[in-house]
């Protein structure tokens, strides 16, 4: 890819509304943040779109199947600057149907598993992330990529933490902010908003989560809570498009510096 995408990072404010009594330092700004552009603007860097004098993401259906949002998705991705609320506004168009990704939700007793559903022309990654009963991810960063969370199935939770500083030593990692993301519900996450871990709180049910992240990373950094220590850990999955990958057949993510799977 030549071309670099250019993000703007509205943030929705019910990004922040997790509780009423919320002590998040996150800094305000990145709510308030004004775009550069609209999403509808025809400077969109799409030589199509400039041409005609208009977006052709206004002329985007709301995707009635999966395949309707990957396809929109590619149209979206193909343009030089991507506007993160038009990204979620277009993931939450979408009302889950089981029978469009059950044959992507691959399970694993021991850990939650991701799944390569499609590689968006190498500008984003979209994958399903199945989670047994109260499994969950480690605390990580998400390599300055943009993190789009929409659950398909069940529920999960989200806790945000805060970058921890060079200036501590040993200090355990405490959340800023917890949060349930409920069926059909798409969140936003990047780095600049600090740290997250996500989990399926249920005994009972498991849980689906369909994740998108513009651009793609195979590596992020993961976070001791008791510590705040970090390391680098490399990203795997366990199948690809619907196929098991020699990670997933192994049980195991990836023999490395340390795996992890979100």
């Amino acid at each position: 890819m030549s071309e670099e995408i250019m993000y703007n990072q509205q943030v929705c404010e019910e990004q922040t509304k997790y509780s009423e009594n919320s002590d998040s330092d996150i800094s305000d700004k990145l709510f308030n943040e004004e775009m550069d552009i609209e999403e509808h603007d025809v400077n969109c860097g799409n030589e199509e779109c400039i041409l005609n004098g208009r977006c052709n993401t206004n002329d985007l259906p709301a995707p009635s199947t999966l395949s309707d949002l990957i396809d929109g998705l590619h149209k979206i991705f193909a343009h030089q600057k991507i506007n993160v609320d038009f990204v979620r506004n277009y993931m939450s168009m979408y009302k889950s149907n089981h029978r469009d990704w059950k044959k992507f939700a691959k399970f694993d007793q021991h850990r939650y598993t991701r799944n390569l559903v499609d590689e968006g022309n190498g500008r984003f990654n979209l994958m399903i992330l199945c989670w047994n009963e109260a499994q969950g991810s480690s605390i990580h960063s998400h390599a300055n990529s943009h993190c789009f969370l929409k659950v398909i199935d069940g529920a999960v939770e989200e806790e945000l933490f805060q970058w921890p500083t060079d200036s501590e030593s040993e200090h355990a990692m405490t959340p800023v902010q917890i949060g349930t993301v409920k069926r059909n519900e798409v969140k936003y996450m990047c780095d600049e908003l600090g740290l997250h871990r996500v989990s399926n709180p249920s005994h009972t049910d498991k849980a689906v989560t369909l994740h998108l992240y513009s651009p793609p990373f195979n590596e992020c950094t993961i976070f001791d809570e008791r510590t705040g220590h970090q390391q680098k850990a490399q990203t795997t999955f366990w199948s690809k498009f619907g196929k098991r990958t020699p990670f997933g057949k192994t049980g195991g993510q990836c023999t490395i510096i340390e795996a992890e799977n979100n």
